[in-house]
């Protein structure tokens, strides 16, 4: 299509991911070198992963248990044997100037990752995923890739076991980029093959073109003839969900305006700016020529067929979010909260295990994650306090506390200032109030309140939650509520 003819052309924006995902495992995929992160730089290398003569790679076991993992939680197809491919190529922060990947014998092909977009159900296609090795990483002293000083390497990452996963070109808006990487970290994350808080353990380059909507079919497909004619952009150093849906929109508005003036798309590699939410320039795109595939004679194929007999996957969480509605007869919005990461949906089962299904939903997604929230805080960040959280949920349970002090005291006091909740229950005196305690407090608040008497005995219901607080006042916060409310009533209407 000419840059002039898309005046009068509506177009369709077209998107496909290429996913880097660092797999979560103690050594790097071809020596023995540590993955966990450091700030002491080019420390953790080796001859092998630095790409020196004569040193040869040898397979991680773990990364490829990790990469069958992710294959059967896509539903891929996952041959009986792969081998590795070298991806030749000069950068800075590739040692041996060339990549050791997968060509076209991946590990896992033709998959579907399910996501929601607007109230709908939708499937992605992917079309491949394969195990490669990272690079190593680029430090821009002074500015960003074209304002830097200069720039420093860093060889740590170098050899970091990567998952690549290129999906079909299913997207039409930036936000539904966003949806699939949501979801697909959350499988990944129910996998235990991926470590969302470690910087830079998932990188996103984004293919964006524009072609024509008539080219589109009633099944929202596009030939690859007409894909192969739209000029394509190339959109690298994607870091986050948002950021993905950010840099598409700038480029698909770039791309708009473009065309809308009668000038051409350049097919080229773009880089994002995250500062300033743009993306610039970088190089002409290359073409799978350009890198000059060839087998990688150090490896020997590797033989998958037993790998997938042997290995299981835990429970996924579309099919853990059905079941918590049906065993726990939750809510759909409840049961997306209580599964939104492993580790929040593994608290709520345990809580529930042990007290009543709703209090335990209560205060797993709304109260302990509302916090959370608010403090940008993840569940993980707890560890092992997540037991002082399921004692302060028996102290409600056991009526020893209120809930209103249980939420925005004690709650608040573990959170802030790392007391446990019976510290925080006898700092601030918040004990169960006894019943006479109680019985003293209504009289006085009938007596000191003969208005509020008049208009309940005069029908006004209301008034009896202004009572209620007055009880609830003089006990400190400490009595129930509930308890409260029927010894008023009752003295009422004696």
């Amino acid at each position: 299509m000419s840059a002039q003819s898309a005046e009068t052309t509506e177009l369709t924006t077209v998107i496909g991911l290429e996913v880097h995902v660092q797999l979560e495992t103690d050594t790097k995929i071809f020596c023995g070198c540590p993955t966990a992160p450091t700030d002491d730089a080019n420390t953790q290398t080796c001859p092998v992963c630095l790409g020196l003569p004569g040193a040869l790679p040898v397979l991680n076991e773990a990364a490829v248990e990790a990469a069958v993992k992710v294959g059967k939680a896509i539903d891929a197809e996952i041959p009986e044997e792969t081998r590795f491919h070298r991806k030749n190529y000069f950068y800075p922060d590739l040692p041996k100037n060339f990549q050791i990947t997968q060509y076209d014998e991946p590990i896992c092909a033709d998959g579907e990752l399910e996501i929601r977009v607007g109230g709908e159900r939708r499937t992605v296609g992917i079309r491949r995923a394969h195990l490669e090795e990272d690079p190593g990483s680029l430090q821009h002293v002074g500015g960003t890739i074209d304002t830097a000083d200069y720039t420093l390497v860093n060889y740590n990452r170098a050899g970091t076991p990567l998952m690549e996963i290129v999906t079909k070109p299913d997207f039409r808006a930036p936000e539904e980029t966003r949806a699939f990487l949501e979801k697909l970290e959350e499988v990944l994350e129910y996998l235990g093959v991926f470590d969302a808080s470690r910087d830079g353990s998932l990188r996103i380059d984004a293919n964006l073109s524009l072609v024509p909507s008539d080219a589109v079919d009633e099944d929202g497909q596009i030939s690859e003839a007409v894909l192969e004619e739209a000029n394509r952009t190339e959109v690298k150093n994607i870091s986050s969900h948002k950021g993905a849906e950010t840099a598409l929109q700038y480029e698909e508005g770039r791309q708009k305006d473009l065309m809308r003036r009668g000038k051409a798309v350049a097919q080229e590699t773009r880089h994002f700016n995250e500062t300033h939410g743009s993306t610039v320039s970088m190089r002409s795109k290359e073409e799978e020529k350009d890198y000059r595939y060839f087998e990688e004679a150090d490896l020997p194929p590797l033989q998958v067929s037993g790998w997938k007999e042997e290995i299981s996957i835990p429970e996924l969480p579309d099919a853990r979010r059905e079941r918590f509605r049906e065993e726990y007869g939750l809510s759909e919005e409840a049961a997306s909260k209580l599964t939104s990461t492993k580790q929040v949906a593994d608290f709520f089962e345990d809580v529930a295990a042990s007290f009543d299904a709703d209090l335990a939903a209560t205060w797993v997604a709304d109260e302990l994650l509302g916090e959370l929230n608010y403090r940008d805080m993840a569940v993980t960040e707890l560890g092992d306090r997540l037991n002082e959280v399921e004692r302060l949920v028996e102290l409600v349970a056991e009526e020893e506390i209120t809930a209103k002090n249980a939420r925005e005291v004690v709650l608040r006091g573990m959170l802030d200032d790392g007391d446990s909740p019976d510290e925080v229950v006898e700092r601030e005196d918040l004990g169960k109030t006894d019943e006479d305690a109680v019985a003293a407090a209504v009289r006085e608040a009938i007596e000191e309140n003969p208005e509020a008497v008049a208009d309940y005995e005069e029908g006004d219901d209301g008034a009896i939650n202004f009572l209620v607080g007055q009880v609830m006042g003089k006990t400190g916060g400490s009595a129930d509520p509930g308890t409260v409310n029927e010894e008023l009533r009752a003295a009422l209407d004696s």
